[in-house]
């Protein structure tokens, strides 16, 4: 299948620049005797969860961020959790924390992310960085690093989100909420949906840009789209086929004007506002 390249946002090649940019930046926190550390707490044996975490070690590698990790037994107690996570927060060389989901059940999510250090909180979970990130008021440290993956990738494509109907099909802390508030400050107008929405093909289909991210493989079929939408394909699916989107990507990228591959596209740009944020701590 041929296709015209100037329709793919690729976050391969943004992600890279990106990358490149922050290599010069950690050269320079290292004039003043500064190296950015990033520290990673894995719990459990989830496959999927290590393959993960071996990538945002290796990116940190590759621009120069130190790496600190645990890997805990997935019987772990939240109270342990805890414990290791303030031994992150107090440690100077740690600049950023990042607590990999999901976490057993006998650990409450919300009350870990609580405990991060809002200013190591390199993920943007924490609920001050979340409510302030809402509020629009400049006082949240990190934005989740999804959503900015997506607002940066959009911009160096020359997408300008002036006045776009936006429909972010994806509810969650993670990716819709937190890029609401994004695409506002861009001034586009937004609208969330959800695998619950009445007539969501009607919803989708009438939008400029459309952010899928319902976790279905090939969900997003070509009626989803109007002709030259902008598609950004959040979904990250295995299948017998290998990896592919939330969107049918061949059936779908003929009509629309930009699309996001996948592997190639949202999930690098996720790891690169990874790296850019623990620089970012790394600075202040």
């Amino acid at each position: 299948m041929s296709v015209d390249t100037g329709k793919i946002l690729d976050g391969r090649a943004c992600s890279q620049e990106l990358k490149d940019a922050l290599k010069l930046r950690v050269a320079a926190l290292a004039k003043r005797g500064i190296v950015p550390g990033l520290a990673t707490v894995l719990v459990g044996d989830d496959p999927a969860s290590k393959v993960y975490v071996a990538n945002k070690h290796k990116d940190c590698t590759e621009v120069g961020i130190k790496s600190f990790h645990v890997n805990l037994p997935a019987s772990t107690t939240e109270g342990n959790l805890v414990e290791r996570v303030k031994e992150y927060n107090e440690n100077p060389l740690v600049h950023g924390i990042l607590v990999q989901l999901p976490l057993p059940k006998q650990v409450d999510v919300e009350n870990i992310l609580a405990c991060i250090d809002p200013r190591k909180d390199v993920d943007g979970f924490h609920p001050q960085n979340l409510g302030n990130l809402l509020r629009g008021n400049g006082k949240h440290f990190f934005t989740s690093c999804t959503p900015a993956g997506i607002v940066h990738l959009l911009k160096w494509a020359k997408v300008d989100m002036k006045g776009m109907d936006a429909v972010i099909v994806n509810r969650s802390n993670i990716v819709g909420k937190p890029l609401v508030p994004l695409l506002l400050q861009e001034n586009a107008t937004v609208q969330v949906c959800h695998t619950g929405t009445r007539d969501l093909v009607g919803h989708c289909s009438r939008a400029d840009l459309v952010v899928a991210g319902t976790g279905k493989a090939r969900m997003f079929t070509p009626e989803y789209f109007k002709k030259g939408a902008i598609v950004v394909d959040v979904g990250m699916n295995r299948t017998e086929q290998g990896l592919c989107g939330d969107v049918d990507f061949s059936a779908v990228v003929d009509k629309v004007a930009k699309i996001t591959p996948v592997p190639g596209g949202v999930g690098l740009m996720t790891r690169a506002m990874l790296l850019q944020n623990t620089v970012t701590a790394a600075e202040s």
